[in-house]
């Protein structure tokens, strides 16, 4: 008679050999080998894979939206000086003054600059040393420009700036004519008027006015006091 197999009961596999565990292990190798050689493919030169293209392109598109978008526009920061200024950014050690206005079209026929305004940067057609689109060129027009730190110039008293405002002094210059002066004294002319106030028309001014200035504006008469 045949020798029946009990119901439920399974063979178990054979213990894999020594000789196949030495098989697996040097594929193991072998692959890890190879994974290194594929991935080191993938790499730039000096080791940029993709990621670090990502990031360099990133930090390229930072720039581009940073200073330089529109030449010295409004909150962007010039260098030193009035003549041969470049736009620089505003944290930097160059940065001297930052555009407060910008206008197009020339200063004596544009609007007038803020009150506290230190210094106007004047723009050519000519060449540059940055623009806004490589072209070499900038539209005309001009910056008014507030410096990064004291002295101001601009600020009432201050001697300087585009305007005379209210708190200026002046001192005659001839031919009825005045020019701005620092009102402590500090300046090259010894201050001879403060500007005390700004009205419509000479009319409004104090009876203590001894010499009216022109200040333009919405209220352009300067009523200044002898000191």
């Amino acid at each position: 008679m045949r020798e029946r197999r009990a119901a439920g009961v399974r063979r178990m596999p054979a213990a894999p050999t020594s000789q196949a565990l030495l098989y697996a292990l040097l594929g193991a190798v072998l692959c890890g080998l190879l994974c290194g050689v594929l991935m080191t493919g993938c790499r730039g030169p000096g080791g940029r894979g993709p990621a670090a293209k990502s990031a360099a392109g990133s930090a390229a598109g930072d720039r581009a939206t940073g200073y330089g978008a529109v030449f010295l526009a409004v909150d962007e920061c010039s260098s030193f000086g009035t003549v041969g200024f470049t736009e620089v950014p505003c944290g930097g050690q160059r940065a001297a003054a930052r555009v407060v206005a910008r206008e197009d079209g020339r200063a004596s026929s544009g609007p007038p600059c803020p009150a506290t305004t230190d210094f106007v940067l004047h723009i050519s057609e000519r060449r540059p040393s940055a623009d806004e689109d490589g072209d070499g060129t900038v539209p005309r027009g001009y910056a008014c420009m507030r410096k990064l730190r004291p002295p101001h110039p601009g600020d009432p008293g201050g001697g300087g700036g585009p305007r005379t405002i209210v708190g200026d002094c002046v001192h005659d210059v001839g031919g009825g004519r005045v020019r701005e002066t620092a009102c402590d004294g500090g300046g090259e002319r010894t201050p001879q008027f403060e500007v005390v106030e700004a009205v419509a028309v000479r009319a409004d001014c104090p009876a203590s006015t001894g010499l009216y200035v022109r200040l333009g504006g919405e209220l352009p008469v300067g009523c200044a006091r002898p000191l």
